[in-house]
């Protein structure tokens, strides 16, 4: 008697995974009532559902693995209900469309694309989000991807009223990237998540480009921030390396870390008319190297008991005051023998080891009791406040506890800005934060 073949269960495995791709198709969506839906319901597999140049009447749900792609002629309206887009099973892609039309409600996180928990590897690619409450929604959903969308929030209510461009809740592994985000509330708001990476995005007119909270073991890096409230806050998080940004006639702060610990902050540049470049509050152990501090009211706010922060390399220039320490405990600010550099230092480097010959305090006695008495700037120019002053420059041993920079560089860093950004910055209205708030 013949033997059957034997059907080999790997064999089986095989055959199945290559017939899933041979099966998937291209589907062309005309822009008519109701093809969408049906199109979304009858898609297999791996489909690409092509929309045909026009408007299409959402909201949509996208329950399993296909592409719908706009090529930038389709247009999505959610007419003012939900979010225009929610995407629950794995591995959809949204792409080249315009994304208007969510509802208003915090409550429901109303998006331009909402990417729920079972979103996994999703991608949000290429698309225009208009108007909406908030632009894209990554809610519990791991391994998304958010790049290369303009992302246009609201102006109709006051900012913090507003939505923000990519929100990120508990969503591991996210990467938002090369995004143009503007209006709104905040640029990417991150709660609650962990190894995050946000780069290359830049962020005009909103509250805070990016804000941390309880994130950990994370990357912000190449964003730009110009003209907004607060450029990178990152607060109550820890493990997270802040890398070649920018903040760039932002008002409030450029960097602020607050309950932020075992961090680093490396090579960034703010500039030009915030009250303060950074702000450190309640921060410890972390690595401050490498950045430019300039044009600021303050250099750095140092305050409330910040400990084991390594602050070298950086270069303070033109601050109206450099360092504002709230404290009487000496810290020192130089590492491995490299201090920072200071603008108003008046030093000499006989050596020519690019370490200037004289160590720098950039706070005295006279500075610590104008921070508790402000009245006191009424006797800046009285021959007390003069003599206190030279007292101090001359017999050193007299001055208070504060920072001290025993090696201070006789160069600053410096952090090149692209000519295309350098014309946003030049582009912004000095009087933009002197209106009623928005």
């Amino acid at each position: 008697m013949a033997r059957r073949p034997r059907f080999l269960p790997g064999l089986a495995l095989l055959l199945c995974a290559l017939a899933g791709p041979l099966m998937a198709a291209e589907r062309m969506v005309p822009a008519v009532a109701g093809a969408l839906a049906r199109a979304i319901a009858g898609a297999g597999a791996g489909d690409v559902l092509i929309l045909a140049p026009g408007r299409y009447s959402g909201p949509v749900i996208l329950p399993a693995p296909i592409t719908l792609d706009g090529r930038g002629q389709a247009a999505l309206d959610g007419g003012g209900q939900g979010s225009v887009i929610t995407v629950t099973g794995a591995d959809v892609t949204v792409r080249g469309l315009v994304i208007s039309g969510s509802g208003s409600s915090h409550d429901t996180i109303d998006a331009g694309v909402s990417l729920m928990q079972g979103a996994v590897r999703a991608r949000v690619v290429g698309n225009t989000l208009r108007g909406n409450l908030y632009g894209v929604n990554i809610h519990g959903a791991v391994d998304a991807v958010v790049a290369d969308n303009t992302i246009l929030g609201r102006d109709d209510h006051r900012m913090n009223s507003r939505g923000n461009g990519v929100y990120v809740w508990n969503a591991p592994g996210a990467v938002v990237e090369r995004n143009d985000i503007r209006l709104g509330r905040d640029g990417i708001f991150s709660n609650a998540s962990r190894n995050n990476i946000f780069r290359d995005n830049i962020f005009r007119d909103l509250r805070f480009a990016v804000h941390y909270m309880y994130t950990n073991d994370s990357t912000v890096s190449g964003n730009t921030s110009i003209g907004n409230h607060i450029g990178y806050a990152l607060m109550f998080s820890s493990k997270v390396s802040v890398t070649d940004n920018m903040s760039l006639g932002d008002r409030d702060h450029g960097v602020m870390l607050n309950y932020t610990n075992n961090s680093e902050l490396r090579g960034n540049l703010v500039r030009g008319g915030a009250e303060k470049c950074t702000f450190i509050y309640n921060a410890h152990r972390n690595i401050i190297t490498g950045n430019r501090f300039e044009g600021c009211d303050i250099g750095v706010h140092f305050t409330a008991g910040s400990e084991q922060n390594a602050m070298t390399g950086n270069g303070f220039i033109a601050n109206r005051t450099q360092v504002k320490y709230v404290g009487t405990t000496d810290v020192e600010w130089s590492v491995g023998g490299r201090g920072n550099y200071w603008s108003d230092h008046p030093a000499f480097d006989l050596d020519g080891d690019g370490i200037a010959d004289s160590p720098f305090r950039p706070n005295d006695l006279m500075d610590h009791i104008l921070w508790s008495q402000p009245a006191a700037k009424m006797l800046l120019g009285s021959p007390a406040v003069q003599l206190i002053r030279w007292s101090q420059a001359a017999f050193p041993a007299i001055l208070p506890g504060g920072v001290r920079d025993s090696r201070p560089l006789m160069r600053p860093p410096v952090i090149a800005v692209p000519a295309r950004i350098a014309a946003m910055e030049a582009a912004l209205d000095p009087a933009r934060f002197t209106r009623p708030e928005n």
